[in-house]
């Protein structure tokens, strides 16, 4: 390919549009791989496209590998297979409802897991079918409330999404690691480093999953590291070991401290000279309709979503300030486990308020919570005797100070992208909208659905947040638009040009993807054109060049130049692999 012969389309810019709000994003519109059309919408160029079709084509090898059939479904999706599910109503404003001229309703596909189990169901009668894995590339639309880091958090996306379908749990997990080592081959061959760790299911649901993470200390999430041993999760999904010893303090008899003004545990901790482990600290919330109050250690986060894991799923929400006063009497932060009153409901009556509290709980004596009165806290509480609990769980957030919870050694924070993610899902869909089959004793069963998606187009951006510097991208070679780029410094000398030449049509022809930059540009602004877009390697050639029988070479990530003879360059970069 040549740039100015062939009119390629590379519209590099000296600088970012200003709301590029991260590296990856700078980079790709800098270096001519997208444009954007509208919000969380982009278009992409010859190039940024060319990136795209390589991570496609990697994966695509890597689920046929793994015993995969590719499909392609509609993006367009009826309203009714979604009101199976029940996730018409509940999906909330991501999905994209769109009507057609007769007022049928459809949405703009978030995800398949409707579809494909419609499709599956249909086809699918006997046991001799299974298991089953189907997959496929395409478009996806979420409609972010605020689309964010270029392709990274776009409301159009590409991504290939695969399920699988089983006669059992058994077969399912035995399919679910054969997935999980699919993914990490493919990323492997991409050229990242990442990391697969444990993750929540989310909305899409399943008993359990994993999240594969490209690590960049510009990731969105945190990820909890062993130093020693494999395990890794993220930040929601992280085990916290109960270390809770038995209080040694003997127990004093409770009393209301008046503190106005102060309700955080800092303020509370300064204005009654005490230490933030001393405290019982709470969240009130409302799940399924009840009210739940979480109780942590004072020095402790609460996580939300190991909250949500312990009470065994449904719609947990946060009180509101109108709630508190319900539910405890009181506004945020004067809220205690002691004397809440009970909560009516249609269907049980008067019941009491649930607690739950971390494991940390049990080690804290004569602790001080919030006295369920303005300006009030209690101090000298002790679990047992002044309040009850009615399950402890590991409710807390890590912290880098916490101890691996498989081998016991230290951890470490790190950042990452999310760029895949693996679900066991069960028979949620299965189930809600009947795909069953039958065995061999002619009896009918659920099936059992594994799920696994990888975001091909946020591959593209998080390659570039790990691979860059001060003048651009820094590709993994088997994903670059490219391996080599030759710059023939005077475009205008016919043997200069003849040589350039020579040495794109012998490597493309020998099978490394080259691309001649022969714009009548000076040669500074096509060298650093060339490390923008992130070329592997250059070769320049010149008339000095020439006429000491050598081309200049030159890797993309290295400060040195060398000087390579002319006859040699071909079979020295065939030999870079």
């Amino acid at each position: 390919m040549r740039m100015s012969q062939d009119r390629y389309l590379v519209p590099t810019v000296r600088e970012a549009p200003s709301d590029a709000d991260n590296v990856s994003a700078a980079l790709m519109i800098r270096a001519g791989l997208i444009r954007k059309l509208a919000s969380g919408i982009y278009e992409w160029l010859p190039l940024g496209y060319r990136v795209l079709r390589k991570v496609e084509r990697i994966v695509r090898e890597e689920m046929d590998a793994a015993g995969g059939q590719e499909v392609w479904l509609p993006v367009i999706q009826p309203k009714e297979l979604w009101l199976e599910t029940g996730r018409w109503n509940v999906y909330g404003k991501e999905l994209l409802r769109i009507k057609d001229r007769k007022e049928g309703e459809f949405c703009f596909a978030p995800t398949a897991e409707e579809v494909i189990t419609d499709l599956v169901r249909r086809e699918v009668r006997s046991w001799r079918q299974l298991p089953l894995m189907l997959y496929q590339f395409g478009l996806k639309f979420r409609d972010e409330i605020r689309p964010r880091f270029g392709v990274m958090r776009a409301r159009e996306f590409y991504m290939k999404d695969a399920y699988s379908f089983h006669a059992d749990e058994a077969d399912a997990e035995r399919y679910y690691k054969v997935m999980y080592d699919a993914y990490a081959r493919a990323f492997t061959r991409i050229g990242l480093r990442f990391k697969g760790v444990e993750a929540q299911s989310g909305a899409i649901g399943g008993a359990f999953s994993h999240e594969f993470m490209v690590l960049a200390e510009t990731g969105e999430e945190t990820i909890v590291s062993c130093k020693q041993c494999s395990y890794a999760a993220n930040l929601e999904r992280a085990e916290c070991l109960s270390d809770a010893k038995e209080p040694s303090e003997a127990p004093l008899p409770p009393e209301l401290v008046h503190t106005p003004g102060v309700f955080t545990v800092e303020d509370v901790a300064k204005f009654m000279k005490a230490e933030p482990t001393k405290f019982l600290k709470t969240q009130l919330y409302l799940h399924e309709g009840r009210p739940v109050m979480a109780l942590i250690r004072g020095d402790h986060e609460l996580n939300e979503a190991k909250l949500a894991r312990a009470l065994g799923g449904g719609a947990l929400e946060r009180a509101t300030e109108e709630q508190y006063v319900k539910i405890a009497g009181c506004a945020v932060g004067f809220a205690g486990p002691v004397n809440l009153p009970l909560w009516k409901t249609e269907k049980d009556g008067s019941v009491p308020v649930r607690i739950l509290a971390d494991h940390a709980i049990r080690g804290v004596a004569n602790g001080i919570s919030g006295g369920n009165k303005k300006d009030h806290h209690q101090k000298n509480l002790n679990f047992g005797k002044d309040f009850a609990v009615e399950a402890f769980a590991d409710l807390r957030t890590a912290l880098a100070s916490d101890p691996c919870p498989r081998c016991g050694a230290a951890t470490e924070f790190v950042r990452g992208i999310e760029v895949g993610h693996v679900f066991k899902l069960g028979t949620k869909y299965s189930q809600a909208l009947n795909a069953v089959y039958v065995d061999a004793e002619q009896k009918s069963h659920t099936m059992v659905m594994g799920c696994y998606g990888i975001g091909v187009s946020r591959i593209v951006a998080a390659a570039i947040e790990q691979g860059n510097d001060k003048d651009g991208i820094i590709w993994p070679a088997p994903i670059a638009p490219f391996k080599a780029l030759i710059v023939p410094v005077e475009t205008d000398d016919a043997a200069v040009l003849a040589e350039a030449n020579r040495l794109h049509d012998e490597l493309n022809l020998k099978g490394v993807e080259t691309m001649m930059d022969d714009r009548p540009e000076r040669a500074g602004v096509r060298f650093k054109d060339c490390d923008l877009i992130g070329i592997p390697y250059r070769l320049v050639v010149s008339k000095k060049t020439l006429a000491a029988g050598q081309v200049e070479f030159k890797k993309r990530a290295a400060a040195d130049k060398e000087m390579w003879p002319a006859s040699e360059a071909v079979a020295r970069l065939l030999a870079l692999g």
